[in-house]
Parts: structure tokens; C-alpha cells; sequence
């Protein structure tokens, strides 16, 4: 029995940890879509984590589209070049690049780039009682931090993505290019990715950016301010950290089985 009665003790935390998360995913959401609502500190605190996420994440940006360009639109420019089957390779480009990598890649580096810092701050105020002052006051934390940073690490996932994007086919037709493959001119990958996006592809690319920063601010946000007790920030990072990586990555497969 008491084995048993541990097994729901775990089953109920988990349940009521994924049930927190959509509560407030939810009610995030609903506020971020009022104007009423964004009062000077909101604002504040929106540009400072558009700032942090955005500028801070441009270089790794900027190293990850030359990886996957090197990796991914490159090599697929040569293989599918040597089988005589280059035509083939815009759909898949959009399949593998658009859809998958590059959502997963932007949403993973919002997380670690971020989302952590995030937690931390705010498990540090929580800790030496700024929170607790806010409730006091009868300001809602939620309100203060968890919206903002929903708002702007969606903005930045977004902004990041376009340009993780862009700068892959860029760079992989610039490094075809420069080994002496003729055929490939610097916006013909860009041009021939676009022709082959579809309907649905110009839904889920921007749908999985958004989702993925807007659930890396919610994550943290919940796992700094959830508990009856304030936590140390080294028992909070790895629990936010690995709640963050499954949202982005549950929400990039729920999105493309959607899709």
C-alpha cells in the first residue's frame, strides 16, 4: 500500500505540474492580447527580455545558421547534384529545415540562453522576498514577469528563426558556390525555397517559432513562482531547463502531426 500510495503521490505532483503549465499558459495568453493591461512595468520588463533574448541571441544565431547551412543545405546541395536530382531538394529543404530543425534550434537556444536566466532572477527575488512584497502590494508576479517574457522570447523566436533560416540556404549556396559549383547562384537556394513553401509550411513555421518562446517564458516563469517554498536556483535549473526542452519539443511534434 505504501508503495502504491507513492506511485500516486508522483502521479498526482506530474499531473498537477502539466495542469499548472496549461493554467498558465492559458491565462498568459488572454493577457497578452489586452493592451489594457501593459502598464509601464510590463513594457519595461518586455523590452528588457526582448533585449536580452533578441541581441543576446544573435551571434548563436548567426554560428547555428552557418552549422546547419554547412551541414544540412550544402551537403544536400552536392549529394542531390551527384545523383542528378537537384530539383527534389527544395521540398525537402522545407520538410527538414524549415519545419524541424530550425524551429527546434531557435526554441532550444531562447531556452538556454534565456529561459535560464529567467529562472534564476526569479528565483533569487523569490527567495530574498521581492515576490512576496509585489503580492503584498497587490501586484501580480505573473502579471510583472511571466507575461512579458512569454511576449518577447515568442517576438525573438520568431525574429531568430527568420534569420537562422535565411542565413542557412545563404551560406550553404555561398560555400557550394565558392568549391566551384556553377550551377548554384547565391539567392537561387533562398528563391527556389520559397517557390516550394506551401500553405500550411507558411503556418507551421512561424506557429512553431511563436509557440516555442512563448512556452520557454511560461516554463520558467512557472518553475520560478510555483511551490509553496522558494527553492535554491540550483534545484531550480535543472527542473525549469528540462520542463523547457520538453515544452519546445512536445509542441514542435504536436504542431507538425497538427500540420
Amino acid at each position: 500500500m505504501k508503495a502504491l500510495g507513492a506511485l500516486g503521490r508522483w502521479a498526482r505532483a506530474r499531473l498537477g505540474t502539466l495542469l499548472g503549465l496549461i493554467g498558465l499558459g492559458a491565462w498568459v495568453l488572454a493577457h497578452c492580447v489586452r493592451p489594457d493591461l501593459w502598464g509601464r512595468v510590463g513594457r519595461a520588463e518586455f523590452f528588457r527580455r526582448l533585449d536580452q533574448s533578441l541581441i543576446g541571441g544573435l551571434v548563436a544565431t548567426v554560428v547555428l545558421a552557418l552549422v546547419a547551412g554547412f551541414g544540412i543545405v550544402f551537403q544536400g546541395l552536392y549529394w542531390f547534384g551527384q545523383v542528378g536530382q537537384r530539383g527534389l531538394l527544395s521540398s525537402l529543404l522545407v520538410s527538414i529545415l524549415m519545419r524541424e530543425v530550425v524551429p527546434l534550434l531557435v526554441g532550444l537556444l531562447i531556452l538556454g540562453r534565456s529561459g535560464t536566466v529567467t529562472i534564476a532572477e526569479l528565483g533569487a527575488m523569490r527567495a530574498a522576498g521581492g515576490i512576496r512584497s509585489l503580492q503584498l502590494s497587490g501586484v501580480d508576479p505573473a502579471l510583472v514577469f511571466a507575461v512579458p517574457a512569454a511576449a518577447a522570447y515568442a517576438l525573438a523566436a520568431f525574429t531568430l528563426g527568420v534569420i537562422c533560416l535565411t542565413l542557412s540556404l545563404l551560406s550553404g549556396s555561398l560555400v557550394a558556390f565558392s568549391l566551384g559549383d556553377r550551377s548554384v547562384g547565391l539567392f537561387g537556394t533562398v528563391q527556389d525555397v520559397l517557390l516550394a513553401v506551401g500553405p500550411r509550411d507558411a503556418l507551421i513555421f512561424p506557429a512553431k517559432l511563436l509557440a516555442g518562446g512563448a512556452l520557454v517564458g511560461i516554463t520558467a516563469a512557472f518553475t520560478a513562482l510555483s511551490g509553496t517554498e522558494p527553492r535554491a536556483t540550483a534545484q531550480l535549473l535543472p527542473i525549469g531547463f528540462v520542463r523547457g526542452v520538453l515544452a519546445v519539443v512536445l509542441s514542435s511534434v504536436a504542431l507538425s502531426l497538427a500540420a
